[in-house]
């Protein structure tokens, strides 16, 4: 077989992941990952699959010339502590689709726009790596993404670049968020810092504060304004794209109802269930970041624990954000709330 040969079969089977992209050299390093490596590993990073010695470095240009017309392709965008692993994970359905968790690659085209790449070249690159990302598994239907928050910048290219896809954008509400970020304890605290410093960094933060005010801020203010950044942009997005590409959905009702929530995300993205739908229970019953059984229960139970230790300085913060959220015309309930099917 010639390496020609090679790389139309690898462009064609869904199972090698374009996980890295080497902007230097402009090639992908694919990874060949089982349906079953994807469901064990929490992110689809090298902190979680380990090191893998077949990794293959293909020459972007000449793979994309081998694939197919543009496959559907989804996306379960989120601001970070929602639950949205465990619905990405719910998204395994084989037949259905496959759900990928935050994948590198995608993390990678951020990085290299972040250094000052060209718009056109950034626009390519991604246009480019969606198409890798949207290779289905077998017989699947559709692949449904979950990128990293660190993506949601690039999110409304990603969307008009991709006029079928659609998204449902998922959030913890701000007093759920801020119990998350005090219960996670100081490296939380400090992936805060680095978020906001990204997010100013991509022109995304536009809230009236000078770049020395940050400092002055409190760890959980620091976190609340990234969550309100990123909330202003989802209620842009759902305005710019519509009821028919976009549906926002928050932590506390798929966490509720978490199989009534992906079979509604399911019809938004346009999968035919009909046949096979029970969902991927075992998404929803152990936790999505360490494994073992995890219920709602344990959830309500954990953050009922950081309420109560860290009580005082929610409250406090709580109250300057919504002031903040006010002043810059942020609503703290996203549009388009996706409909649960009765």
């Amino acid at each position: 077989m010639t390496a020609d040969n090679n790389i139309a079969a690898m462009a064609a089977d869904g199972s090698w992941l374009a996980h890295r992209y080497d902007a230097e050299r402009d090639s992908y390093q694919m990874r060949y990952l089982s349906r079953d490596a994807h469901d064990a590993a929490t992110f689809i990073t090298d902190d979680y699959l380990g090191t893998d010695t077949d990794i293959l470095a293909v020459d972007r240009r000449e793979i994309i010339s081998h694939l197919p017309a543009n496959k559907p392709l989804h996306f379960i965008l989120h601001s970070a502590f929602c639950a949205s692993t465990m619905l990405a994970r719910g998204f395994n359905l084989p037949g259905v689709s496959m759900g990928l968790k935050e994948p590198v690659l995608l993390n990678d085209i951020v990085g290299w726009r972040r250094r000052g790449a060209e718009r056109t070249a950034v626009a390519e690159r991604l246009d480019h790596g969606l198409r890798m990302l949207s290779r289905p598994f077998g017989n699947d239907q559709a692949v449904v993404v979950k990128p990293s928050n660190v993506f949601n910048s690039l999110a409304p290219v990603a969307l008009a670049l991709r006029p079928e896809s659609r998204a449902v954008l998922l959030y913890a509400p701000l007093p759920v968020f801020l119990v998350s970020v005090a219960r996670k304890g100081l490296w939380c605290r400090l992936w805060c810092r680095e978020l906001l410093e990204g997010l100013i960094t991509d022109g995304m933060v536009d809230l009236g504060f000078e770049p020395r005010d940050y400092f002055r801020q409190s760890d959980l203010q620091v976190a609340a304004v990234g969550w309100i950044a990123q909330h202003q942009l989802f209620a842009r997005m759902a305005k710019q794209f519509g009821p028919e590409r976009i549906a926002t959905l928050d932590s506390e009702r798929l966490t509720a109802n978490p199989a009534a929530a992906l079979a509604s995300a399911a019809k938004l993205f346009g999968l035919d269930v009909s046949q096979q739908f029970s969902g991927n229970s075992s998404a929803f019953s152990t936790h999505s970041k360490f494994g073992g059984s995890f219920t709602t229960d344990d959830r309500i139970a954990e953050h009922k624990a950081a309420s109560d230790a860290h009580g005082d300085e929610i409250e406090k913060v709580l109250l300057w954000a919504e002031q903040v959220a006010e002043a810059a015309g942020v609503d703290l309930e996203l549009p388009l709330p996706l409909r649960f099917d009765d």
